[in-house]
């Protein structure tokens, strides 16, 4: 199949890895059905309007907690069906869920969230558990296609339900020993880049104090609606150190857009009344300029030096194309401006107009 021409802004460094990665990446929790059961013709066709409108290197991220294992899975079948090379095609995988058997009407590990599973999953970090988890998620793609860029998922969570500042510690130690196994990997050239995929930057940067990463992936942390310095300070230094950066849930999980979920639960319109004010006036500031709020939040997401990608995710197949173009589509200048004047961008940030 055809691919997307690659022009020569089209691929950015991801620090200093050595590899290129589109202004868009493409995040794969829908193709184990986050929310929705999505049916089989619908995630090839996502996939394959990715490799029809991304240039190449396309780069899927996944996990082995998306879905149990479900994604991974249906990425290699994609892949396969589809019959992309590999040379075309950049998988990250986040580490940290391993799929077992599901023992109930519906899975343990996240509930209300995955939809149609017919696999649990449970936390594995730790220096065995993380070796674990890339086996099976290997295994899971296929053997075809294997990832290069792998990281620690949501260790944030995992140190967050330690019940004492003892627990906490062992964890942490638990976290230290999966990023050892992750070198080791790395070392022996199994993977090209060691990362972390959280949504709590102030964990990121205490494990970046004591890991070299190579790579990080944030959540629902550097978005128009929210920036504080501390964090911009923090990527800067980052930067600075050659660490890839890619911007992650830059819409808070559809909020922003107008969608009923923000970081992965239904807000509550009274109790979080600001939450919702804040939305309506950017939204108004968007038509205002008639500009796409998608486009906003996503070229907001790549403003700061060192960001090489943000990674967006849709069930839609006819949604990927403008995924790919929100990076590119002219925003007016005046638009950041008002943003400002309205409060709803932070007036000492650095970057855009």
């Amino acid at each position: 199949m055809s691919a997307a021409p690659v022009s020569p802004a089209a691929l950015h460094p991801l620090g200093r890895t050595g590899l290129n990665v589109p202004r868009v990446v493409f995040g794969t929790s829908c193709l184990g059905n986050l929310y929705a059961v999505v049916p089989e013709d619908t995630k090839q066709a996502i996939v394959q309007e990715i490799f029809h409108h991304s240039p190449v290197p396309a780069v899927l991220d996944s996990a082995g907690k998306y879905g149990a294992g479900l994604a991974l899975e249906v990425i290699g079948r994609c892949l396969r069906e589809l019959r992309i090379p590999p040379a075309r095609v950049l998988l990250s995988n986040k580490l940290g869920w391993y799929r077992v058997p599901l023992r109930g009407p519906e899975p343990t590990f996240e509930r209300g969230v995955w939809r149609g599973l017919g696999h649990d999953a449970e936390a594995r970090i730790s220096y065995a558990g993380i070796r674990q988890c890339h086996e099976q998620g290997v295994a899971l793609l296929g053997g075809d296609f294997t990832p290069q860029l792998v990281s620690v998922h949501d260790p944030d969570e995992f140190l967050a339900a330690a019940r004492s500042p003892e627990e906490r510690r062992r964890r942490l130690d638990d976290v230290l020993g999966a990023y050892r196994a992750l070198f080791e990997l790395k070392a022996a050239g199994a993977v090209r880049a060691v990362g972390i995929g959280a949504k709590n930057w102030r964990v990121i940067r205490e494990i970046a104090d004591l890991v070299p990463l190579d790579w990080v992936m944030l959540a629902c942390s550097l978005t128009v609606y929210s920036h504080p310095p501390e964090l911009l300070a923090f990527l800067a230094e980052l930067h600075g150190r050659g660490v890839g950066l890619i911007n992650s849930a830059v819409f808070h999980a559809g909020f922003l857009t107008g969608g009923e979920w923000f970081d992965y639960r239904r807000p509550d319109p009274e109790r979080e009344a600001p939450l919702f004010a804040w939305r309506e006036k950017f939204l108004a500031v968007c038509r205002r300029f008639d500009a796409r709020p998608a486009d906003v939040c996503v070229q907001f997401g790549l403003a700061v030096p060192g960001v090489a990608a943000v990674a967006l995710n849709t069930g839609n197949p006819a949604r990927i194309a403008e995924n790919v173009a929100s990076a590119t589509r002219p925003v007016p200048p005046e638009l950041w401006r008002a943003l400002k004047d309205e409060h709803l961008m932070r007036r000492d940030f650095p970057h855009l107009a």
